[in-house]
């Protein structure tokens, strides 16, 4: 039996409701993109693909609706009077299909906990403590993102950022966790384990370098004169420079906070007594909103003291 109505309480249940053949979806958000800019271009520009892949949807579409949706009129297009009718009611159903789905998704947004991170503090320091959080908090969902990125809150379902910057983050709420030093450290077989003794018997040697990290305030505090490194390996991620040094690539200028689990393992050693200031301190950053929320008051309330232990920790390095 095929029927249009909603279900009435004497129909047998084994009858269901057969829907006509719709037209795929990707094919109806491409034509709602298309109709609302007047142009493939930017309806491509919009959806991540080229002109000729709009065109083909739009075609197809027409093709299978038995009428022309849009004008050709050289390089333009615009919306037939039918068009514009068919395009209204698609973008509709668009938004509540949209609504629909937002709407689902809010019930798990409860109980799921993301935290955003740079990648190498998440392979560092997040990842080998988060299970005790996990543990204490068997009802959150937790989602680490690892990004160098920015956290938009207003437009990323992030709850937390943990973030290193200047802290001047407007009208979010910032707790400032870790300030952190920066000093030289190689692999203990490091040139045949003839290591440096001072400064300055570094001159010739690999040195490894991070983007973002200069050297050359180091070698300032070392009494050196020497300029920046220019040659040699260039990593965007200092995880994957401390591990180039474990490995005996080279000296790597590293934060305390990254290098301490290497230390302590013995697959770094430090070089010299000497150390500057980083820059950029370690933040909590996320929404006044979020920050009410039962799950970002647990995150926080069980950080803290982790990052009080980790601070006592650290003090024997700088």
């Amino acid at each position: 039996m095929v029927w249009s109505g909603a279900w009435h309480p004497d129909e047998p249940r084994s009858w269901k409701r057969e829907f006509p053949r719709l037209p795929a979806l990707a094919a109806l958000r491409t034509f709602e993109a298309a109709a609302r800019h007047e142009s493939f271009s930017r309806a491509a520009a919009e959806l991540f693909v080229t002109h000729g892949a709009v065109s083909h949807q739009i075609r197809a579409l027409e093709e299978e609706l038995g009428q022309p949706l849009f004008e050709r009129r050289g390089k333009r297009v615009m919306l037939t009077a039918n068009g514009r009718l068919y395009a209204e009611r698609v973008r509709d159903a668009l938004l509540q299909i949209a609504d629909a789905t937002r709407a689902l998704q809010a019930g798990n947004r409860e109980k799921r906990l993301t935290i955003s991170t740079m990648p190498s503090f998440a392979a560092r320091w997040l990842t080998p403590r988060i299970g005790s959080f996990i543990e204490q908090h068997p009802e959150f969902d937790v989602e680490l993102l690892s990004s160098n990125s920015l956290v938009d809150f207003a437009s990323e379902e992030v709850d937390v950022a943990l973030r290193m910057g200047s802290g001047q983050y407007p009208g979010l709420y910032v707790e400032r966790l870790l300030d952190d030093v920066f000093f030289p450290v190689c692999s203990p077989n490091f040139n045949g384990g003839r290591l440096p003794e001072q400064p300055a018997h570094m001159a010739g040697m690999p040195l490894l370098r991070g983007e973002g990290d200069p050297w050359k305030p180091w070698f300032e505090a070392a009494g050196l004169t020497w300029a920046e490194p220019t040659k040699g390996l260039m990593m965007q991620d200092s995880s994957l420079l401390l591990q180039a040094a474990a490995e005996g690539q080279g000296i790597a200028l590293i934060r305390s906070s990254l290098a301490y689990n290497d230390l302590l393992s013995g697959r770094v050693v430090r070089l010299f007594d000497v150390s500057i200031p980083c820059p950029w301190l370690l933040h909590f950053v996320c929404t006044h909103a979020s920050l009410e929320t039962p799950k970002v008051q647990a995150f926080r309330q069980w950080l803290l003291p982790e990052m009080e232990r980790f601070r006592n920790i650290l003090s024997q390095w700088t």
